[in-house]
């Protein structure tokens, strides 16, 4: 109980003290794969554009929302004094959808990475069941992808990089995974299933799975009767790629009674294991030694499955990493409930002194420099430069490339 009151103090010092904003201020796309909470968290209206829904979903994970008290429980039960100070607590939540749906937000500062610490906490909805015969609940587990804003325009269209979690090295678990998701007639004729499921045919999908089946349905029940698929989205068809959880989802009922109990991943995903000494939603005493204590940059993988070092990062892309139906309970989808940095006031290192003919940003000046520069040329791909313009002219062109050479031969 002292560890949790003296964390939890020194937590509300953070929230109260801290230069930079610890909570996500910005939010830079979403869109949910097709999914029962879709249209409902955040809300859609008829009529919507994507703007006001992107507002709505800014309102509900931006920030915080606040309580004043002279007393809050804590995760583990305890009761801390606060002698009506303002206390920050998760702000709302929003659904991702089943697999490849996602959020892409920021904050008004760099993540830092500090060396041996959690440096970020994503926030889910997810707790711990009463009377399961194993550790598992409601957990609904997300990937979180990191980038650098690279080439300095603020926005995130950078390379992205996995913090990989207890799982990415499971022979279950398919890298690459890509599913296409199919937009469904909403008047055509259901086909119902057993029990509260009203359509087991309702949006098809198709996938490169190695492992089960190549195509399925999102099924649709009696408890969320308005439209799976985002009413903004534009086209026929929603596709999306990523690393693919193994299934984690048990029915331990009897007989004709379900019982359906999504089991705990041991680290590294949102919405996966309860959220360590933070606010007094959505906590379950049992699970504090084992909850979800945050991420560290020092995860992050590129995608060969290569460490990154990163001293730093500008954004952070959350997305459903579950491709599974668990009868009445109906898809499972990872659900964000706001996020923070650990240490906001952190300064990152200072960057090393440029590197003459470094295009690519990697502190050294050979080939792989040339091949940045003439992909850029060739398809505008902004994510391959770091500092392209070599002769420093204010443009890149085949002139850089002719610099470049010139540095590689020894001739400037």
């Amino acid at each position: 109980m002292r560890r949790t009151l003296l964390f939890s103090l020194a937590f509300i010092t953070l929230m109260l003290q801290a230069q930079n904003k610890p909570y996500i201020t910005k939010v830079y796309d979403f869109l949910p794969a097709p999914g029962q909470f879709v249209n409902v968290s955040p809300r859609f209206e008829p009529g919507d554009s994507f703007e006001s829904v992107m507002a709505r979903v800014e309102q509900a994970i931006c920030g915080t929302t606040t309580i004043t008290s002279e007393e809050v429980e804590m995760p583990d039960g305890s009761v801390i004094m606060v002698n009506d100070t303002t206390i920050n607590v998760k702000p709302g939540m929003i659904s991702l959808g089943t697999f490849g749906g996602y959020v892409v937000f920021g904050f008004d500062h760099p993540v830092v990475n500090v060396e041996g610490e959690y440096d970020l906490q994503v926030f889910g909805n997810s707790f711990q069941a009463e009377g399961s015969s194993t550790s598992g609940g409601s957990c609904e587990p997300g990937i979180v992808l990191v980038s650098c804003d690279v080439n300095g325009n603020g926005i995130p269209d950078d390379p992205w990089y996995e913090l990989a979690g207890s799982e990415y090295n499971n022979p279950k678990t398919q890298k690459h995974f890509s599913i296409t998701y199919y937009k469904p007639d909403e008047n055509k004729t259901p086909v119902p299933g057993q029990g509260a499921i009203t359509d087991v045919e309702y949006i098809r999908w198709t996938c490169n799975s190695v492992d089960s089946l190549q195509e399925g349905y999102v099924h649709k029940n009696s408890f969320h009767k308005q439209s799976y698929w985002p009413q903004w989205a534009e086209g026929e068809t929603l596709t999306f790629e990523g690393t693919k959880l193994p299934c984690n989802a048990v029915n331990e009922g009897t007989g004709s009674s379900e019982y359906w109990v999504q089991h705990f991943y041991d680290w590294g995903y949102v919405d996966n294991r309860t959220d360590w000494a933070y606010g007094y939603a959505y906590n379950a005493p049992s699970a504090y030694e084992t909850s979800n204590k945050g991420f560290k940059l020092d995860w992050a993988v590129d995608d060969d499955g290569n460490s990154v070092e990163l001293k730093k990062i500008d954004f952070v892309k959350v997305y459903s990493a579950m491709l599974q139906q668990c009868g009445w309970l109906g898809e499972t989808s990872t659900e964000v409930c706001g996020a923070i940095d650990l240490h906001p006031d952190a300064v990152p290192e200072p960057d090393p002194e440029a590197v003459p003919g470094d295009v690519n940003g990697d502190q050294v000046c050979n080939s792989a420099d040339v091949t940045a520069l003439y992909k850029f040329i060739l398809s505008n791909d902004s994510s391959t430069i770091v500092n392209g313009d070599q002769n420093d002219d204010g443009t890149v062109n085949s002139a850089d490339v002719t610099a470049v050479y010139k540095i590689i031969l020894g001739e400037k």
